[in-house]
C-alpha cells in the first residue's frame, strides 16, 4: 500500500480537537482524497487509474481529504454500495482549484450576503462544500469539523481523468483496522498519516470558513 500510516493514538495528540480543518495526507506536489463505491467502480478506478466503467460523470461525486470521516460515512467499508474504499491522490493544484470553487450547501448571510446571490452561486459552482462533525473510530461525534467536497461538471470531469496520480483500493486495510477499531484495541489501531492542509489564499481559507489559527 502507497499511503503513509501511522498509529491512531499519536496523530490523534497532534491534531486540533476543535474548529473547522482540512485534515489530509500530503506533500508539496499532492494530496490524497478518499471515496467508497460498489466493487465494480472502485476496483475499476484502482485497476485503470482513472474513473470509467459504470461511473456517472453526470451526477455529484463527494470526496473526503479526512480518512476517518471516510470511514464514518461508508461504516468501514462495510455499507451497501460503499464496500471499495479507495484513496484517490491528486495534484495538490487541482486539489487547490476544488477548493476555490467551493460554494456551501447551505446559505450563510456572512459569506454570501444574500440568498439570492447564494442560489446563484450554487447554481453556477461546480463545487459544493459542507463541514460535518468529524468522528472518532468509533463513529463517536468530535467537536472538531471536516470538509467533504461535491464535484459535478467540468470539475468532476478532470479530477476523473486529469488531476489522477494515483488510485489504490485499500478496502483489506479498511477492515483490517476496523476490526480492531471493533475489538477497541485503540493503541494498535493504524489510520493514513493527515495534517492540517495550509490553504495559502487567504481569501479562499476564508471564504471556507477554516479555523482562525488555519489563516496564513
Amino acid at each position: 500500500m502507497e499511503l503513509t500510516v501511522e498509529p491512531y493514538l499519536e496523530q490523534n495528540k497532534r491534531w486540533p480537537q476543535t474548529g473547522r480543518h482540512i485534515l489530509a495526507q500530503y506533500d508539496v506536489d499532492k494530496v490524497v482524497v478518499y471515496q467508497a463505491y460498489r466493487p465494480d467502480i472502485g476496483q475499476f478506478a484502482a485497476s485503470h487509474g482513472y474513473f470509467g466503467g459504470d461511473f456517472q460523470l453526470g451526477r455529484m461525486s463527494w470526496i473526503k481529504p479526512n480518512f476517518l470521516w471516510m470511514m464514518f460515512r461508508c461504516g468501514w467499508a462495510t455499507k451497501e454500495k460503499q464496500e471499495c474504499v479507495i484513496a484517490v491522490t491528486i495534484t495538490r493544484e487541482g486539489f487547490d482549484t476544488i477548493l476555490e470553487q467551493g460554494v456551501h450547501s447551505i446559505f450563510l448571510p456572512h459569506i454570501y450576503g444574500t440568498e439570492e446571490i447564494w442560489k446563484t452561486k450554487v447554481a453556477q459552482s461546480p463545487v459544493r462544500l459542507q463541514w460535518d462533525p468529524d468522528h472518532h473510530p468509533a463513529g463517536n461525534k468530535l467537536d472538531r469539523r471536516a470538509i467533504q467536497l461535491g464535484l459535478r461538471g467540468e470539475i468532476l470531469r478532470k479530477y476523473s481523468r486529469e488531476w489522477i496520480v494515483r488510485i489504490e483500493d485499500i478496502s483489506d486495510f479498511v477492515r483490517e483496522q476496523h476490526q480492531r477499531v471493533i475489538a477497541q484495541r485503540y493503541d494498535e489501531l493504524l489510520t493514513p498519516r493527515e495534517q492540517v492542509y495550509p490553504v495559502q489564499n487567504r481569501a479562499v481559507a476564508e471564504q471556507l470558513e477554516l479555523s482562525a489559527e488555519n489563516l496564513v
